[in-house]
């Protein structure tokens, strides 16, 4: 096979670059996606840095009963916080924090913090994997969604993607994760929609333009031709490489705190200019089933130092966006798969659990705490959970709605059948945050449908501005199943009319708009 010809064959499919050891992917897979002219974009500068804290993080030390403690000592006496170590949080007397974490102390009482208490979801899984998929995908526990909500947000965003991309309005990528591969959470319908670099090496090597030696020998060879065909095709690199060039000062960050590297990326990208409005950020080591403690000292020991990591590094990451000038354009939030068991067990550890709590944190966040400390029995088993307080799914819609600027109509559509109706509107983010953005026009929003995800059926609500209007439904693979819609309407309205998939697969379907010169393309995502 010729060079060139092997070049133009590996854009369709996912190529990494082999960068000291880790592979660095650009997610640019070619799909058969439907070849229409869509402008769909909301007008914000806003970012969300997601930070995942994989294994199940202990909520009930991380965030300390203060006016239940003498039962919350009772249920875990032989891993619970002494009364005296708490982190006392301002104007709350209820709640503190673990010793460790004098950083999120400081950003409560600056009021960048906000504790959310007791969040999850109904009928929780206490498996790491399907758990993960639950929280990623925005789905119900008894139902696979395989996309997450992440995706399905820059899918609206973005709803061309990869066909035309990078361009003059999006030369940056959608998405960025770092610290892994790819998740479900910026997965889309179609393809992912975030570019993965494994670890803070691949970045610096990936703007240095190094990488590994390769051996003198024939595989060595060909290990160097791949390296450069996969770096010719990494349609990114050259962007990021740009804007991390333009930063060369950054506040300082704690050392061997692999969350803190990745945060220190994260802002410089955003400095450097990248319009990338998702980060996704990773941590593990929170299955803490036993030593989560030390028996001599239960304020220290494993879960100390993951939560001391954390508050440093999140710390860290706040000062620098305000030595950078970017404080007001960025928000963060904290999750994990599930929490622990309200009773430790005999191994000086906490077995899985249900709910726990999470921390939204920014200077655009309205800081405080959210809810009551979770309800602790007199006498605590083995079996016993934190219930939960908040829908998981209603931080993602809030943020989505009060951060994004989406109109709250759009941001229903983004989650599966069932939720929406559950969904609450939190207090998370400042008043007036979106004053002035498209959250107040949904004029580039011609087509939206509800739900979606859906089982059997969804409405699809569209408005025309008079004249020939038609929506037409097209599969996966760009076949035209049916004209759903062919009407001629004398004046501008919104009309709604309801697609019936109940004889269709599972999958992607798309409800194509046409209106004069006017087209926008929905995507619609069938599930059991």
């Amino acid at each position: 096979m010729k060079r060139r010809e092997f070049l133009e064959k590996s854009v369709s499919v996912t190529i990494p670059a082999l960068i000291g050891g880790y592979s660095v992917k650009a997610f640019t897979t070619e799909s058969p996606l439907v070849q229409a002219l869509i402008e769909n974009g909301t007008s914000t500068n806003h970012v969300l840095v997601i930070i995942q804290l994989s294994g199940g993080n202990d909520g009930l030390n991380m965030v300390v009963p203060i006016d239940t403690y003498n039962l919350y000592n009772a249920a875990r006496n032989n891993i619970a916080i002494p009364e005296n170590r708490i982190l006392r949080l301002n104007g709350y007397a209820n709640t503190g924090l673990h010793p460790s974490m004098t950083g999120m102390q400081r950003l409560y009482n600056e009021n960048k913090l906000k504790i959310v208490q007791a969040v999850g979801y109904p009928q929780p899984n206490f498996s790491h994997f399907r758990a993960t998929d639950i929280w990623m995908s925005a789905s119900n526990s008894n139902q696979e969604v395989y996309t997450g909500w992440a995706g399905r947000y820059l899918n609206y965003e973005y709803p061309n993607f990869p066909t035309g991309f990078p361009n003059t309005s999006m030369p940056d990528p959608i998405a960025i994760q770092i610290g892994s591969t790819a998740t479900l959470t910026t997965q889309g319908p179609s393809v992912n929609m975030a570019m993965s670099i494994t670890s803070a090496t691949s970045f610096y090597q990936l703007i240095n333009g190094t990488s590994d030696p390769v051996p003198a020998t024939k595989a060595g060879k060909e290990l160097s031709y791949i390296r450069n065909v996969a770096k010719q095709t990494q349609q990114y690199g050259a962007t990021i490489s740009g804007a991390a060039a333009r930063v060369t000062a950054q506040n300082p960050y704690p050392s061997n705190n692999s969350l803190a590297d990745q945060l220190k990326i994260v802002a410089r990208l955003i400095k450097g200019g990248l319009k990338t409005r998702v980060y996704m950020v990773s941590f593990g080591g929170f299955d803490t089933h036993s030593l989560q403690t030390t028996v001599a000292d239960t304020a220290v020991g494993n879960h100390a130092t993951l939560l001391g990591k954390v508050s440093d590094a999140v710390t860290a990451f706040q000062d620098d966006l305000i030595f950078l000038g970017i404080e007001d354009r960025v928000v963060g939030m904290t999750y994990s798969e599930f929490g622990r068991r309200i009773k430790s067990n005999s191994s000086v550890g906490t077995d899985h659990g249900a709910a726990a709590p999470m921390f939204v944190f920014g200077k655009p966040v309205d800081g405080g705490v959210l809810g009551n400390n979770p309800t602790i029995q007199p006498v605590a088993t083995v079996n016993d959970n934190v219930p939960m307080q908040y829908d998981f799914r209603s931080i993602y819609a809030t943020l989505l709605e009060k951060w994004f600027c989406l109109p709250k109509t759009t941001v229903q559509g983004l989650f599966p059948p069932n939720v929406n109706g559950q969904l609450q509107d939190l207090a998370l983010i400042k008043n007036g945050t979106c004053v002035g953005s498209a959250q107040n026009n949904s004029g580039n929003s011609l087509i939206t449908n509800y739900p979606n995800p859906f089982t059997d059926k969804t409405t699809i609500e569209f408005s025309t501005e008079g004249g020939h209007t038609l929506i037409q439904i097209i599969d996966n693979s760009g076949r035209l199943l049916v004209n759903l819609l062919e009407k001629d309407y004398p004046a501008a309205t919104k009309q709604s009319i309801v697609f019936d998939a109940s004889h269709l697969p599972n999958g992607v379907y798309y409800a194509r708009f046409q209106n004069g010169a006017t087209q926008q393309v929905r995507p619609m995502l069938k599930v059991r």
